[in-house]
């Protein structure tokens, strides 16, 4: 390939197309985050789940409060860095050892909740863009799925933490770590108001088609969040948070754009076709050519939106002509997406093992590799399994 031209059109053209049709998105849901952050709405729903479901389900409750945000379009930094503080606290009531915090965050950010039929997460609509289906796509398949998904990973999460204190295991502070007063959080319910008209809105159809826009819906519950929640933030820095939501926008897409374009420039090698064949005529059912090779892309991108932006494209098409509806393929991209993506390379997974949580990969990547690794990875052989038996399901 003439190196030049690989860069000048192959690769900035992947790279402003897709910044041009998932701009609006990303600042959408980056908005919807702030904001649930300046208000602590975050942290008030995930205090109402947990408080909810008892001291005796501490553990699984710091991942579904995870997963609930994710679902109402909040970022899996900004869900992950409002329900630490309350894990640190969930933990240290329950006595349970302080390095699974890492691996029940990931596992309630980046596996069922960012790819269940509905979410408004990126990894969700980057197949939506390119196979024309809706948010709802396999909805049935997908649903089975994720809830395999949720189970498995809560089984084993209880079994390494029991396995772990008949060990001798406790939670120990870290001098890092700090217990907070939150007296003054809004009202749970309230908040989760927001999350409910955001997800309703974008999943509404009319004559089979959604009327409103995702990133109308998601800019309807960021709007929404400021005005139910108003009195717990601070009118003066509004600006200010406007101005750092645009620069995290920009931050991100970027950098999901750098990843897509690679695969502009991979479809325009003349050895392109022959890797779409082998992935196309896998042995055994036809649509396992196409989970493995967003798993193996996502992996290598140590991003599941990066390896969905590029195997999406890529591989689609392809599958399509091969008989398999585009519902199937979108709900087993996205969820094959959420396995190899979570290796000890992915810019998540360092942030809030080391950053947020200071822990190091040494005590807590493995906790985090069976929930954000194994468990998405036989999600997604039960999907293949459920679309290759149920294919017509809706």
């Amino acid at each position: 390939m003439n190196l030049y031209t690989a860069l000048k059109f192959d690769y900035m053209g992947g790279f402003v197309d897709f910044f041009k049709n998932n701009f609006f998105i990303f600042l959408a849901g980056t908005a919807m985050g702030k904001m649930m952050e300046v208000t602590n709405g975050a942290k008030a729903i995930a205090k109402m789940i947990i408080k909810w479901l008892g001291k005796d389900k501490a553990l699984i409750s710091i991942p579904l409060a995870c997963g609930v945000l994710l679902y109402g379009g909040v970022s899996m930094f900004v869900a992950s860095f409002a329900v630490f503080p309350i894990a640190l606290e969930v933990f240290r009531e329950a006595d349970i050892p302080r390095r699974f915090i890492p691996a029940a965050l990931c596992f309630g950010c980046s596996t069922f909740a960012m790819v269940v039929p509905g979410t408004p997460q990126i990894q969700n609509i980057i197949p939506s863009q390119y196979l024309g289906t809706d948010l709802m796509a396999g909805l049935i398949n997908g649903v089975i799925s994720c809830a395999v998904m949720l189970i498995l990973g809560s089984i084993i999460l209880f079994r390494m933490v029991e396995k772990e204190k008949k060990a001798g295991g406790h939670f120990i502070a870290k001098p890092v770590d700090t217990f907070q007063d939150d007296a003054d959080l809004p009202n749970g319910w309230i908040a989760l108001i927001p999350l409910i008209v955001c997800i309703v809105s974008i999943n509404i159809k009319i004559d089979g088609k959604n009327i409103v826009p995702i990133e109308v819906g998601v800019f309807l519950g960021t709007f929404l969040t400021y005005i139910l929640l108003n009195k717990y933030q601070d009118n003066s820095k509004i600006l200010d948070n406007l101005g750092e939501t645009c620069r995290t926008t920009i931050f991100a897409i970027s950098n999901t754009c750098a990843v897509v374009a690679f695969g502009s420039v991979v479809k325009a090698t003349t050895a392109f076709p022959i890797i779409v064949d082998a992935m196309v005529n896998l042995p055994g059912p036809k649509i396992l050519g196409a989970a493995i090779g967003t798993t193996v892309i996502a992996g290598v991108c140590g991003s599941a939106s990066g390896g969905l932006g590029i195997a999406t494209p890529l591989l689609g098409p392809a599958f399509m002509a091969k008989g398999i509806s585009a519902m199937a393929l979108h709900r087993t991209m996205a969820i094959a997406s959420a396995a190899l993506d979570s290796l000890p390379h992915n810019g998540y997974i360092v942030t809030v093992t080391n950053a947020l949580c200071s822990e190091t990969h040494k005590d807590a990547y493995m906790p985090v590799f069976w929930v954000t690794v194994f468990t998405p990875f036989v999600g997604t052989l039960v999907a293949v399994l459920l679309f290759t038996l149920f294919p017509n399901l809706p």
